[in-house]
């Protein structure tokens, strides 16, 4: 048995915290409830299952659910048989589901009932996909499919609870995240088993939780604000509290699930807890279990970070900052803030066991403020790279341009940073065209591609519209063909949402009778951008 002082897998976490905390409560949805004893069991079980479906070592195994009790056995299950588990968006078109699978080779998906009525189209576009687990039992109507398909009872009632062996090591893969690409598909972020661990390991130590915690879980599985989520409240033997989905779309009933459920350290992207400070009406509910609100993903606008902390003074605040091939790299609390304020806080400085540093054009370190560089990760939290892509690993993962004596590989965040007086990083932008929108990292491109892919549309361009709330709005300008099919902006929305996930469709979609152009034929986005705002 594994002592948390010897942790170097994953699964092993909910191992131990299962032998220390049996009866305390491991997850919470709405009126469910699991505790650690039977998060173990059954975990074994899906894992024993998944190695009788004749996945090995390494192995991809898809997550194809909603939020749930069962998604989190899922993890764990996938785990525990020494396989990498890819959490899919639930919401996202099967088109883009199907290329992730078959990108993956993903042989076995666990799913729901509710999702099971996709899986025949899934599974044409992806014939990698062989074994479907469905985790609940509610009848499944499947008019014809060639996958085998398990039902959530069989696999707790028939399958072995023995833990099985597993022979993965700290620096194999884990989980893989996929994120926007910019060439039009998603990338997988591969993180190991050490990655996570280094992440993990920090957040519990600085934030100090315990079994008495109840920690929310608000992001997506395949967002990588849940890793802390999930595995920082397994590790101290504490609950996790699943967030149903539907809150987030009513600030005041999301307010009053926080209070409810006695939730002590949240951690969401700010766009949420601006809507909080919005609409939530915080004055009505009590807030004293609340001690910690970690936010990340996006720019906290200064004024609701403000009328968050003047609501809620009882808690501390922590600005987190780190891409998905990171996780977290550096942080800064907050605290409390002028009235006067209106630049955003600043990311702070590297987490323990992380470093980074900001080189400028030149190739030379950022050391004093006015001076701007893009900043760099190193560590044990850097990924292993990009599933399958050898070209943009070589490209964002390097050997680390200060040290050439000894082999080190690491991270390009693309992200442009200066420093303060006292040593934090501030976030400047983007050096490519990559923006956040909703916390979610997006490539401009990506959205781009799948306009171009319409018949009617000749030219389309992207603006990011800079927006308090959301981080950023999306636009489209759009040049139709001519003599081609009438599309107007709800027809081309609709195209979008067959091709990328919710959080990426425009908000606003303007038809031109051409682009402006650079001198050298380029689109010209600055004048987009300016028209933009003139059109605001």
């Amino acid at each position: 048995m594994a002592t948390s002082a010897d942790i170097s897998l994953l699964p092993q976490l909910l191992t131990v915290s299962a032998e220390k905390f049996p009866k305390n409560t491991a997850v919470r949805f709405q009126e469910e409830s699991l505790n650690y004893q039977d998060l173990d069991r059954f975990s074994n079980q899906v894992a024993n299952q998944l190695l009788a479906c004749g996945v090995r070592h390494g192995d991809r195994v898809g997550i194809y659910l909603n939020k749930s009790i069962p998604s989190i056995i899922s993890i764990f299950g996938i785990l525990k048989a020494g396989a990498v588990y890819v959490p899919l968006d639930a919401n996202a078109p099967i088109s883009r589901i199907a290329y992730i699978i078959e990108n993956c080779q993903i042989n076995c998906l666990l799913t729901s009932s509710t999702k099971a009525s996709q899986l025949p189209d899934i599974s044409a576009q992806a014939p990698s996909l062989k074994h479907a687990i469905i985790t609940d039992n509610s009848p499944v109507d499947i008019e014809s499919t060639a996958l085998n398909l398990y039902t959530w009872d069989a696999v707790i009632e028939n399958t072995p609870a023995t833990l099985p062996i597993n022979n993965s090591r700290e620096t194999d893969l884990a989980y893989i995240l996929y994120t926007s690409g910019s060439t039009g598909v998603p990338k997988g972020v591969m993180i190991s088993h050490l990655n996570a661990l280094t992440f993990i390991n920090w957040c519990f130590e600085t934030f100090s939780v315990t079994s008495q915690d109840c920690l929310s879980s608000h992001a997506p599985l395949h967002f990588d604000l849940s890793i802390h989520d999930i595995y920082v409240a397994i590790k101290a033997g504490a609950t996790i509290a699943l967030v149903p989905e539907t809150l987030s779309m009513f600030p005041p009933r999301l307010a009053a699930w926080i209070a409810s459920m006695g939730i002590t350290v949240w951690y969401s992207v700010p766009s949420i807890l601006s809507m909080l400070v919005l609409h939530g009406r915080l004055e009505k509910y009590d807030f004293s279990s609340l001690r910690t609100i970690l936010f990340a993903g996006e720019v906290f606008p200064v004024k609701y970070l403000r009328a968050l902390m003047d609501a809620i003074p009882g808690a501390e605040y922590y600005n987190l900052y780190g891409p998905t091939e990171t996780n977290v790299i550096t942080y800064f609390k907050t605290l409390p803030l002028s009235p006067d304020r209106t630049s955003p806080v600043p990311i702070g400085k590297a987490c323990e066991n992380m470093d980074v540093f900001a080189l400028t054009e030149a190739g030379s370190l950022v050391c004093k403020p006015g001076e701007e560089g893009e900043l760099i990760g190193r560590g044990p939290g850097v990924a292993r790279g990009y599933w399958g892509d050898a070209e943009k690993t070589a490209e964002n993962f390097i050997q680390h341009p200060l040290q050439t004596n000894s082999p080190e590989i690491v991270y390009r965040t693309g992200d442009i940073v200066t420093i303060d007086e006292d040593g934090n990083y501030i976030y400047i932008g983007r050096k490519d065209q990559m923006i956040k929108s909703r916390g979610y990292r997006i490539e401009i491109g990506d959205i781009e591609t799948a306009i171009y892919s319409h018949p009617a549309v000749q030219e389309s361009a992207v603006v990011a519209i800079p927006d308090d709330l959301l981080g950023n709005r999306l636009k489209v300008f759009v040049v139709l063909k001519e003599n081609a099919i009438p599309l107007d902006a709800a027809a081309l929305r609709m195209h979008c949402a067959e091709h990328l996930p919710k959080y990426m469709i425009p908000e606003t979609v303007e038809f031109l009778p051409g682009l402006p152009k650079t001198s050298t034929g380029k689109i010209d986005k600055p004048a987009l951008q300016k028209l933009s705002g003139e059109a605001k």
